[in-house]
């Protein structure tokens, strides 16, 4: 589909691949990407074969005497529950399903700005937050305290000006900054609907007075209190915009710039935090990416995704790995069990457990023979109510404990 400043690209993520007209600079360039998988087309010259995998989101791609191209990828999961999933993710005891505003918009860019523009509207509405900043100055006037051995590297003994250190109350703080950040990040971006540009532009006026962060540059750290508890879902949105953001960069001409979610990570993070939520306060110490070793020598390394240890922290009881894949007709890849097999191997346990974006059942297992070692395979329908999907976490967790019946 062709658009006013290029052409658009619409895939669906890990659908079929599409053929698509492309000038081979293009196609060389998504290629060399890894946005998505791009492949010349064999059977039909000026095509290339476009293929999305995991990443979902928007990118243009500008190449030098062509015009730029828009990749569009749509998540299988309706971005509403996409959302549930990134929240909960964030901030899994302070998220409440339907904070977060998508509107009538169903692609996943226009769904993020209008959610990030409402919630950090609702962050300014009673006024910019101002907190203390640590400030270094040289001022004619004592202020603070002096800085003896910058006075003495810089003055040479002179008396004024005065190297000094104060805190100044200022709402130029980490908070507001991270803001105007996602704020600026989502007006360059392609596929922002005009009517959500405007919002957002009116949002960086409010900002106005805050300093813009580099490109590049480290985000400044934040730390959640009762004082910045009206920014909070705001600040984990605009960091989520910031952290998709990686598509961005130049080389040799080239310039990839737009947002992407990766969904093997989101579901990752979403199974094993909800899945930390539920053993907490119990009996059970949950440790995420447990880095463990599976020969004796030490010198294989293998970090599950969560492993559940007892009381004192030491004896392992339970390992999960989350996999976002769904079953196909022929059954989930042999290469995971295989993984799995090792894991509870080296650790010493009975029983694994694999859990998988959608399958053909909600559970299957598998005995190895000559170990009696079972392999659990679990499966989670995302597209279903949040409460309904925190009740499939928590029929996982007690599985994971006790042992489902086999």
């Amino acid at each position: 589909m062709s658009a006013a400043n290029g052409s658009v690209v619409e895939l669906v993520e890990h659908a079929p691949g599409t053929s698509v007209p492309l000038p081979d600079a293009v196609g060389r360039a998504i290629a060399a990407s890894r946005i998505v998988d791009a492949a010349p087309d064999a059977y039909a010259p000026g095509r290339w074969v476009l293929r999305a995998g995991s990443k979902v989101g928007a990118v243009r791609v500008d190449v030098p005497d062509s015009a730029p191209v828009t990749v569009r990828i749509t998540p299988k999961v309706p971005v509403a529950r996409l959302f549930f999933l990134l929240g909960y993710s964030l901030d899994p005891r302070g998220w409440r399903d339907g904070e977060v505003e998508v509107a009538e918009h169903r692609d996943l860019l226009p769904a993020l700005a209008h959610a990030v523009e409402r919630q950090v509207d609702r962050a300014l509405k009673p006024g910019l937050l101002q907190g203390y900043l640590a400030t270094e100055d040289s001022s004619l006037v004592v202020r603070g305290r002096v800085r003896e051995a910058e006075q003495i590297r810089r003055r040479f003994g002179a008396a004024l000006p005065v190297e000094i250190a104060y805190d100044e109350f200022t709402t130029d703080i980490a908070e507001n900054r991270i803001l105007r950040a996602a704020v600026d990040r989502l007006l360059r971006l392609p596929g922002v609907p005009r009517d959500v540009r405007r919002r957002l532009l009116h949002q960086r006026s409010r900002l106005v007075g805050v300093t813009p962060l580099v490109r590049g540059q480290e985000l400044p750290a934040w730390h959640p209190t009762r004082l910045n508890s009206r920014y909070h879902q705001a600040l984990h949105l605009a960091r989520a915009v910031l952290d998709g953001s990686s598509a961005e960069h130049t080389a040799g001409g080239l310039r990839v710039d737009g947002f992407l979610f990766n969904m093997n990570k989101l579901f990752e993070d979403f199974v094993t935090l909800a899945l930390r939520e539920e053993f907490r306060g119990g009996d059970h110490l949950v440790r995420l990416q447990d880095s463990h070793h599976l020969d004796e020598a030490a010198r294989i390394r293998m970090k599950p995704d969560l492993v559940v240890y007892g009381s004192g922290g030491r004896t392992p009881r339970a390992v999960v790995d989350a996999k976002y894949k769904a079953e196909k007709r022929d059954g989930y890849p042999d290469a995971d069990l295989y993984q799995m097999l090792a894991y509870c191997t080296a650790l010493g346990l009975p029983r694994g457990h694999l859990v998988y974006a959608k399958g053909n059942a909600p559970h299957t297992a598998h005995r190895v023979r000559y170990a009696g070692i079972f392999i659990h395979q679990h499966a989670l329908d995302l597209d279903q109510r949040p409460p309904l999907l925190l009740n499939d976490i928590r029929a996982i967790a007690r599985q994971v404990i006790v042992g489902p019946c086999v």
